[in-house]
């Protein structure tokens, strides 16, 4: 097996024998100089094909233990779902689980919709997600709130891959998907004077959350909690960006009918926050 990048030292880009390129884990891979030949095999402890290269930084930003956990827990998934999924879940799942993580850890408890609700329509992804946050709270020595067990739920639902049995609850909104993308891409880009660069991990973080947020309002499971001191408090630091993100509340208001709650404008200005801080805003 050929390494040709390094993305940090246990992580690194490949190429396997029939000329695929795939992610390698193995400790140390990525400590010699690139690119270089790995002859013993056996130092690779697991593999990842056909991830999208705006996931790769990731790698270097999610903990590694989270990672490996995440990985595991896709393995399981696979074999309980009836369908294929999104060789990024393994990527888009560790940032979401990290984010439950550090929000436990200091103690930021966001209402989510409730499980056994998510239960009714996806009862295997319900059982996973339940799952799931056995597992973190034991592996990470932390405390979630029940109901985070929907929001991975979510996760797999909305990483069906060429499903084998199953259509989305939200079919219908899927087919705006991308209109609607480029509809609040362009008011951000308008609102904060920049051009968003789409291949960024930190714009496919804002498009995954933009379907969970269409899966939920077609489950009409929105978010809404009572962190209002929060919005407030993340309005006042981030104003322009608040701003911003009540021109899109209007958007979905016009085009949807839908009145975001402020729980959902604070996700908004947060992945605003994350897709314009890279152009130095």
């Amino acid at each position: 097996m050929r390494i040709i990048k390094k993305l940090n030292n246990n992580f690194a880009i490949c190429v396997d024998r029939e000329g695929k390129e795939l992610i390698a884990v193995g400790k140390g891979i990525g400590f010699p100089k690139t690119p270089y030949e790995l002859e013993d095999l056996n130092l690779i402890t697991r593999t990842f094909y056909d991830i999208d290269p705006k996931y790769t930084g990731l790698f270097n930003e999610i903990p590694e233990t989270v990672i490996h956990f995440t990985a595991r827990l896709v393995d399981i998934a696979r074999n309980e779902l009836d369908y294929e999924l999104n060789p990024n879940l393994v990527l888009t799942m560790s940032d979401h689980i990290n984010f439950c993580i550090q929000r436990a850890k200091k103690e930021i408890y966001v209402q989510m919709p409730l499980i056994y609700e998510v239960e009714q329509s996806f009862p295997l992804e319900a059982k996973i997600g339940r799952y799931a946050v056995k597992q973190i709270e034991r592996r990470f020595h932390i405390r979630l709130d029940q109901n985070e067990a929907s929001g991975i739920a979510m996760g797999f639902v909305n990483a069906r891959y060429n499903p084998k049995s199953r259509t989305d609850v939200s079919e219908d909104l899927q087919k705006q998907y991308h209109e609607i993308l480029e509809d609040t891409i362009s008011i951000v880009e308008d609102e904060m004077g920049t051009m968003i660069e789409w291949d960024s991990f930190n714009f496919a973080r804002y498009c995954s959350h933009l379907m969970y947020l269409l899966n939920r309002i077609a489950s009409r499971q929105t978010l809404d909690s009572d962190n209002g001191v929060m919005y407030l408090s993340i309005c006042e630091e981030f104003p322009k960006i608040a701003a911003c993100a009540e021109l899109i509340a209007e958007y979905f208001h016009r085009k949807l009918k839908i009145d975001l709650s402020k729980e959902e404008k604070l996700y908004l200005i947060l992945h605003i926050n994350r897709i314009c801080t890279k152009e130095g805003l």
